[in-house]
């Protein structure tokens, strides 16, 4: 699919007048000429075995567009999945380094990589053996006050007066994780209010249930791999991913307390590496842990909270009679 990519638009900018071409005229003060660019390679031949390799197709490119070049890779994770995938990164790597440490390059090759998986796209990154081990990573910021306008602008006329403000909204969108789709669910079910109804007296439940559902599906995840999953995820969620706490002798005896058996680090070990698979934890550094969803966080937080609560609650009384 990269490689389809790269070559569509190295293909546009051979063509007399293409948009590509017009929108390369606006960003760099290089006159590409009515005949477009010509390559010195076969695009039919680019990433195959014998064939061009990427840096040196990007670096042709970049010496005949005199400007940067930015390759955006959506749900990259799914490179880690296949030998193919790990050679493409490395290409890519091997790209950017031969590029961007030319003297007096006329442009340099950026890479974007992002993805759903902050689990594993956070992987690609801290991981030795990776190709853009060390990169610079960064959480997107999340859709505010002018997302919540323009949908609730794209609703009224299905919910009329049964349309919450914008204030409203947007602290209901928040505590929902900020998800679009969880926005849209809450809107569907102001739709289904009585005429009449206060949107904005409704809105705050309706989102504090759709965020408990949405929390309540990834706890189901953790409570099916067993007891050490769930005393590791409690234990992650209390020291907030400090993994030296995690992995103490201390911490063992912990484990070993909860699931009534004996517990090694190895086991340890091994539930986090499938609850970080399953998109529950990520690694935030080398050896550190986090969980990867705040709402999920929270939502198994209180419910230790309210378990503690329970079995306190339980206890008799110090000196009553039997």
């Amino acid at each position: 699919m990269v490689h389809g990519a790269i070559q569509k638009s190295l293909n546009a900018l051979q063509i007399p007048g293409s948009t590509i071409l017009q929108k390369l005229k606006q960003v760099s003060s290089f006159e590409a000429g009515a005949a477009g660019f010509k390559f010195g390679f076969k695009l039919a031949d680019l990433g195959k075995e014998g064939g061009v390799s990427l840096a040196h197709a990007f670096t042709e490119l970049i010496d005949q567009a005199q400007t940067s070049v930015v390759l955006i890779v959506d749900e990259v994770q799914h490179a880690l999945g296949s030998a193919e995938g790990g050679n493409m990164l490395h290409a890519l790597k091997a790209t950017r380094d031969a590029i961007n440490t030319r003297p007096d390059t006329p442009g340099y090759f950026l890479f974007l990589g992002t993805g759903s998986h902050r689990a594993r796209v956070q992987e690609l990154t801290i991981k030795g053996n990776q190709a853009f081990n060390g990169a610079v990573t960064h959480e997107f910021p999340v859709l505010g006050r002018d997302f919540i306008e323009y949908v609730l602008h794209r609703v009224k006329p299905q919910l009329g007066s049964k349309t919450p403000s914008a204030a409203v909204t947007e602290k209901a969108f928040k505590k929902m994780g900020s998800r679009p789709e969880e926005l849209m669910k809450a809107l569907h079910v102001l739709r289904e209010l009585p005429q009449g109804a206060n949107a904005d007296e409704h809105l705050p439940t309706i989102a504090q249930s759709l965020s408990a559902a949405a929390a309540d599906v990834e706890i189901q995840k953790i409570e099916a791999l067993g007891p050490l999953a769930e005393a590791v995820f409690s234990r992650i969620c209390s020291i907030g991913g400090n993994v030296k706490g995690g992995f103490t002798a201390d911490a063992l005896k912990e484990y070993s307390v909860k699931t009534g058996r004996d517990v090694t680090a190895q086991e340890v070990q091994g539930v986090i590496g499938v609850m970080t698979a399953a998109n529950l934890l990520m690694r935030v550094s080398h050896g550190h842990y986090g969980v990867t969803d705040s709402i999920v966080e929270k939502a198994w937080v209180t419910r230790l909270q309210a378990d503690t609560l329970m079995r306190s609650d339980m206890l008799p009384d110090i000196g009553a009679s039997a």
